[in-house]
C-alpha cells in the first residue's frame, strides 16, 4: 500500500472523533452547560412552547400584522401620516395601534364590499351599485371617523382642564416650588388626558431630554391652541430669563378670560342651533294642534252647505 494512501486513511480515521466532538458539544458535566441548563428542562417541546402563548398572539396577531403590511403597501404616505397623527392625538391607545387600525380599515372595507356585491348580484341596478360603493367607503373610513371622534373629545377635554391645571401650577410656583416640581404635583393630583400628557413630559425630562425638547414634544402630541401658547410662553421665559411665576400668572389670567369668552360664545350660538329643530319639528306640530280642528270644522261646514 502506498504511504500517501496510508496517511490519508489515518487522517480520516482521526478526524471522525474530532467531528463527533464538534457536533456533540461540550461534555454533559461541564460547568458552562450546567449553568445554561440551570432551571430549564433538558428537552423543550415546541408544541407546548407555542401553546403557552395566548390564542390572540398565536393566530390573531400574525394575521393583523399581515393585513397591516398589505394596507401600508396600498395606502399613500400622506394618508398614512395623517392616520398616525390622529392616533397620536387620540392618546395612542394601547388597544388600537396603527397596525390594528390599518387592519381594521382593510377588513371593514372588504366586508362592506362583500355585502354590497351580494346585494348587487341578487338584484342588479344602479341603486344597489351606489349602496355597494357607500358600504365599502363606510367600512374603510369607519376607523378614521372613530379615531377622529376620540381625538376631538380628548383635545376638548385637555382644553377644558388646562385653566384649572395652570392655576394650580401658578400657585405651586408662587409658593416656592420649581416649575418641574409644580408640573409633577399637578400631574400626580390631576386626572384626565392633560395629567397623562404632563406625566409623559416629566418622564421625557427624567430620561435625559431637555425641558424645551420635552415641551415641544408635548405640543406635537396635542392640538390645543391655548396649550401651545402656554408652552411657547414658558420657552420664551427660559430663553430670555423672565421670571416664570410672572409668565404663569399672565397665562392663567388669559386662560380664564378665554374660558369666559368661550362660554359666552356657546350661549350666543344656542338660539341659532335651536332654530332648525324649532322650525322643522315643533312649529308644524303646533300648527296641526291649533289649526287642525278649525280646518276640520270648516271643511265639514262647507261640505254641509254643498
Amino acid at each position: 500500500m502506498p504511504v500517501t494512501v496510508l496517511l490519508a486513511a489515518i487522517a480520516a480515521a482521526m478526524s471522525i472523533p474530532v467531528l463527533w466532538w464538534a457536533l456533540a458539544g461540550a461534555p454533559a458535566g461541564g460547568t458552562g452547560s450546567r449553568n445554561l441548563r440551570a432551571g430549564h428542562p433538558q428537552f423543550v417541546d415546541m408544541r407546548q412552547a407555542v401553546l403557552a402563548h395566548r390564542a390572540t398572539d398565536r393566530a390573531v396577531k400574525p394575521l393583523v400584522e399581515q393585513l397591516a403590511a398589505r394596507a401600508r403597501r396600498f395606502t399613500p404616505h400622506g394618508v398614512l401620516a395623517g392616520l398616525e397623527r390622529r392616533v397620536l392625538l387620540a392618546g395612542a391607545p394601547a388597544a388600537w395601534p396603527i397596525e390594528r387600525v390599518l387592519a381594521a380599515k382593510l377588513l371593514f372595507g372588504a366586508a362592506g364590499l362583500g355585502l354590497g356585491v351580494l346585494r348587487l348580484v341578487s338584484a342588479p341596478g344602479l341603486g344597489r351599485l351606489l349602496v355597494a360603493a357607500a358600504a365599502t367607503a363606510a367600512g374603510y373610513l369607519g376607523p378614521d371617523l372613530a379615531l377622529h371622534n376620540r381625538a376631538s373629545k380628548r383635545q376638548t377635554q385637555i382644553g377644558t382642564e388646562l385653566p384649572d391645571t395652570l392655576d394650580q401650577i401658578t400657585v405651586s410656583v408662587e409658593a416656592g416650588l420649581g416649575f418641574d416640581a409644580a408640573l409633577s404635583r399637578s400631574a400626580r393630583t390631576g386626572t384626565g388626558p392633560l395629567a397623562e400628557e404632563l406625566l409623559r413630559t416629566l418622564q421625557d425630562i427624567r430620561a435625559g431630554m431637555s425641558r424645551a425638547q420635552a415641551l415641544k414634544r408635548l405640543i406635537g402630541r396635542t392640538n390645543v391652541p391655548e396649550l401651545h401658547h402656554f408652552v411657547l410662553a414658558v420657552l420664551q421665559a427660559d430663553a430670555y430669563g423672565v421670571p416664570i411665576a410672572q409668565v404663569l400668572r399672565v397665562q392663567s389670567g388669559e386662560l380664564r378670560v378665554k374660558r369666559r369668552q368661550r362660554a359666552e360664545e356657546k350661549a350666543m350660538k344656542i338660539p341659532v342651533k335651536v332654530l332648525f329643530p324649532l322650525m322643522v319639528c315643533i312649529l308644524p306640530c303646533m300648527f296641526i294642534v291649533v289649526v287642525g280642528p278649525a280646518a276640520i270644522r270648516i271643511a265639514r261646514t262647507f261640505a254641509g252647505v254643498g
